[in-house]
């Protein structure tokens, strides 16, 4: 889907695809090395149990647990990109309004479902960080992503909680959150703001996106009316497993520690790029989440030679408010991001000539 240039349907595993197979992975943001053997043990048990529809209620209630909400609070998706599919088509919404650059799978899926789609546009002077008087008034439907992809910027809660209003469904999606220590500025659990939608994804943390699963948190009859437009059985026994085993005590203290890694790999990665600034590259930020988005002059032809050195890195011009100038990058390990900023090197050196 293409709406002013933009490929609302192009995501990073694009770049790793076909002849980009073998690349070194900067374009996915899932962790790497996941998932780790305990929760596969834990999901290859669960195959016992196939011959039966799944039953989601265990899992259900431990999402709940989690975030300290009832069951009636909680809907169990098949990845977070159902979510968006949901909202898109059960909620009867005159003025949808999505804040970019973001993921782009909430604005496909709403003109997927007939719905005219304005844009708020954050900008690059501003660090890309949202301005509560930019959204309109009479938008009924607002949707932002907290840490935003690919900016990685992580917006204040309070400032997001401002978005809200009665007759207003607004949408967050934090399936980055849990990569951000201590999750400071999350809204997940919150019940006190009007109309609050939270989306959550276990499939970057825990490296399955290939099982999918995630799980939205809302008022009980907004989650009602999302469940009355899902199919029957959406979400799979081993998902059902994966998600009980993700938000237990042992799970969340590793994500826990795995965000402080994170943090600790993102801040050398930084500090590499930052050496590229005679080179004009930018680094957008402070950056929050497992990647970072950076500027670089003749970005795409810089990207095109990565690939041949080895390397993938995701596009950036098919987000809304940004242009061929832009890459995102996944954060890696130190040894990883070693190479890849040498590869970098060697993949800028034609354009200072």
């Amino acid at each position: 889907m293409r709406t002013e240039g933009h490929d609302l349907r192009h995501h990073g595993d694009a770049e790793v695809r076909d002849d980009g197979s073998a690349l070194v992975d900067l374009a996915v943001n899932v962790r790497a090395d996941t998932p780790p053997a305990w929760l596969r043990e834990r999901i290859a048990e669960s195959l016992t149990g196939l011959a039966a529809y799944p039953d989601g209620r265990v899992a259900r209630a431990a999402v709940a647990a989690r975030h300290g909400l009832p069951v009636e609070r909680v809907l169990l998706t098949a990845g977070a990109a159902e979510a968006f599919v949901l909202l898109a088509r059960a909620l009867k919404v005159l003025r949808p309004v999505v804040v970019h650059p973001q993921f782009t799978e909430p604005e496909a899926a709403l003109r997927d479902a007939g719905h005219t789609v304005d844009r708020v546009l954050l900008r690059e002077e501003d660090g890309f960080r949202l301005d509560p008087a930019a959204v309109p008034e009479d938008a009924d439907l607002v949707v932002i992503g907290n840490p935003t992809n690919p900016t990685s910027v992580l917006h204040p809660a309070a400032a997001i909680a401002e978005l809200a209003r009665p007759g207003r469904t607004l949408v967050v999606d934090e399936a980055f959150m849990d990569a951000v220590p201590g999750e400071r500025e999350a809204l997940a659990g919150r019940t006190d703001v009007p109309g609050l939608v939270v989306l959550r994804s276990l499939t970057k943390t825990w490296g399955l996106a290939g099982l999918r699963i995630g799980y939205v948190l809302a008022a009980p009859e907004t989650i009602a009316d999302l469940e009355r437009a899902q199919p029957l059985w959406p979400v799979s026994t081993p998902a059902l497993a994966a998600a009980e085993a993700c938000v237990a005590p042992r799970a969340l203290a590793e994500a826990a520690h795995a965000a402080h890694h994170v943090a600790v790999d993102r801040a050398h990665l930084v500090a590499g790029l930052e050496k590229f600034a005679a080179d004009g590259l930018r680094v957008a930020g402070p950056a929050e989440g497992p990647f970072v988005l950076v500027r670089l002059p003749k970005a795409h032809a810089v990207r095109a030679h990565l690939r041949d050195l080895g390397f993938a890195v995701r596009r950036g011009d098919t987000f809304p408010g940004l242009d061929e100038e832009w890459l995102r990058l996944a954060v890696r390990d130190r040894a990883t991001v070693n190479s890849f900023l040498r590869a970098l090197d060697r993949a800028v050196a034609p354009t200072r000539r």
